[in-house]
């Protein structure tokens, strides 16, 4: 028996369900010896929580029944931050608790409401909702929470980050006093840990994240792209690794509607997922990378909160996130059940130093490599084209006949060409990246270049240490500054610094362009700056003047400088004035009359 102290009716549901032994945190939660206290869960997220609070529910709420007797009162409440995980956690507990008899009612936002209500007025053993819609029907006097035992907190520190706060006391306050709280939640902030004391009596604590490891499921890698090459990245890698399912991340709903956009136009089966779609929208989104009509989903952070997705290889954040946790619960979505992920961050060369922070703060030792190019992805489709099973499969009874007439009619050669190109042609072309095809520094012109006898020097502030390279440098300034390849000249690059040149004729374009674009990447800042090569400036002194007997300077005096006649004698004595010795500077007047005065 894999789950061997829970109770019947769930081991039956878990040996359906193909369950061969627990997570550590569900281990930790059954084997806890806890089945009346109050629960404080910290794990990782994809660590099987869902399945976790479910089975510590049990014990309280079916006893020694093996099914659960009817009740016009919920007798669980599940509270979780979004619709999309709340509808997952009503899925999960449908399989769960389908041998215990249980019925169950979901109540989220963007739902009809009055279905919501006949499903309560009809009786449901366990609730899931998220926070703004249980209030609603707390207040509509349609959710009765007097007869509740058990109350889950899933995802906590995301309902607190999410502004759930005042929601969530609203309904702990109107639960009864007899009865279990377990709270879940990836990491324990000090908001989470205040709820905590006020709302649970003598909790179990139980913690399963490994501190100063990364999860072991999932392969880290921090990709280096030129800012302009990131949705050429995003392409090659969703071809080089090629996963059954993969999430990419963006930051805003703009960014997700334009990475859709042309990811579909290249040939990707994707969907889109942020707060601007409507609920029918996300869940027929959700079911098309369920059931594999799409493979791709491109997400805000928001929308994407507790979203479990089967066989997802592959995340990739488009851009960087704000903060390390927000790091942690995007990556989580690969890496689930003990299944293994891959995670890419993206890394424009231009804020390295803010991925290194962010990656540090985050506790992971990332692989650093370039993208892949289009030369390794076709590689690797020619190892998945041979590694095809059926290929190694010898034609069937029905199939010998359309063999024989092919071969027939047409070489082997032939044959084998057509099956390549069909392979292909529902493959999307792989991108060629700019950095690939720059010339080399040392493959560029030698010698003085046309147009570049007037030519105006600028200054990026990306240095060596930001590891510049001519290879992304020159189409980054080409594409923001609005000119070819044969408008830049030199670049050089010190250590926080980067300079460049530009012909005369295209200074001021260029200028007028970096300003513009400025706007719109602050981080990157293009300003003119002095020749490489010119002389620093340095303050003009004269020469020491050395004075000969009759007080005249030898030698001829410097251009500019005319003699004024001879100094006038002062006979004023030297040292302090008599009357101050040992007194120091005299006082100084105390109003501007006395200076005047004096």
């Amino acid at each position: 028996m894999p789950f061997p102290s829970v109770h019947p009716a769930m081991q039956a549901a878990l040996e359906k369900k193909g369950y061969a032994e627990p997570t550590p945190v569900q281990e930790a939660v059954v084997t806890a010896g806890a089945e009346a206290q109050d629960l404080l869960v910290s794990a990782q997220t994809g660590s099987g929580k869902t399945v976790a609070y479910g089975l510590a529910m049990a014990p309280t709420l079916l006893g020694e029944n093996e099914t659960l007797p009817p009740s016009r009162a919920p007798l669980a409440l599940v509270i979780a931050p979004t619709r999309e995980l709340a509808l997952q956690v009503h899925r999960e507990f449908q399989w769960l608790y389908e041998p215990a008899g249980a019925r169950l009612a979901s109540c989220v936002g963007g739902m009809d409401i009055r279905r919501e209500q006949r499903a309560l007025y009809q009786g449901a053993h366990i609730v899931v909702g998220t926070p703004g819609r249980l209030v609603d029907h707390l207040n509509r006097g349609s959710l009765d929470a007097s007869q509740l035992r058990v109350v889950v907190l899933d995802e906590a520190d995301e309902m607190l980050d999410l502004g759930f706060r005042e929601d969530l006391e609203v309904i702990l306050d109107a639960m009864p006093e007899e009865r279990r709280t377990l709270l879940f939640s990836a990491t324990l902030p000090k908001g989470i840990v205040q709820l905590a004391k006020r709302y649970q009596k003598d909790a179990v604590r139980i913690s399963t994240v490994s501190t100063g490891e990364q999860h072991a499921d999932i392969e880290y890698r921090a990709i280096r792209v030129a800012p302009n090459d990131l949705e050429h990245a995003i392409v090659n890698l969703l071809r080089y690794v090629d996963a059954r399912g993969a999430m990419v991340f963006c930051a805003t709903r703009e960014a997700v509607r334009r990475l859709h956009g042309n990811l579909v136009e290249k040939g990707f089966a994707a969907v889109a997922l942020s707060g601007e779609l409507s609920q029918s929208e996300r869940n027929h989104a959700l079911q098309a990378l369920r059931d594999g009509r799409a493979r791709v989903c491109i997400a805000t952070d928001v929308a994407a909160r507790g979203i479990d997705l089967p066989d997802l290889g592959l995340v990739i954040h488009a851009e960087l996130p704000t903060d390390a946790a927000t790091l942690l619960h995007r990556s989580g979505r690969t890496g689930r059940a003990g299944k293994k992920g891959i995670c890419a961050v993206l890394v424009p060369h231009s804020r390295r130093r803010r991925a290194e922070r962010l990656l540090y703060d985050a506790r992971l030792k990332p692989q650093w490599m370039n993208p892949p190019t289009a030369e390794e992805i076709r590689a690797r489709d020619l190892e998945r084209m041979l590694a095809e099973p059926t290929l190694a499969e010898g034609p069937g009874e029905e199939e010998r006949a359309a063999v024989a007439a092919l071969l027939e009619k047409y070489s082997a050669e032939q044959i084998a060409g057509a099956y390549v190109r069909l392979h292909r042609e529902r493959l999307p072309e792989p991108e060629e990246l700019f950095a690939d095809s720059a010339p080399e520094p040392e493959e560029r012109e030698r010698g003085p270049r046309h147009g570049f006898d007037e030519s105006a020097w600028f200054r990026i502030n990306v240095g060596r240490n930001g590891n510049a390279d001519p290879r992304w440098l020159l189409p980054f300034l080409c594409r923001h500054g609005h000119v070819t390849r044969r408008d830049i000249g030199a670049i050089r690059v010190f250590d926080r610094e980067t300079r460049f040149e530009v012909a005369g004729a295209a200074a001021d374009r260029f200028l007028a362009a970096v300003r513009k674009a400025a706007a719109e990447d602050p981080d990157v800042v293009i300003e003119p700056a002095e020749p490489v090569n010119a002389a620093p400036r340095a303050r003009l002194r004269p020469p020491p003047r050395r004075f000969e007997d009759g007080g005249k300077p030898r030698g001829p005096r410097p251009q500019g400088f005319e003699p004024r006649g001879p100094r006038p004698h002062d006979d004023r004595p030297r040292g302090k004035p008599r009357g101050f010795e040992g007194q120091g500077r005299p006082p100084r007047p105390k109003n501007k009359a006395s200076r005047d005065h004096r």
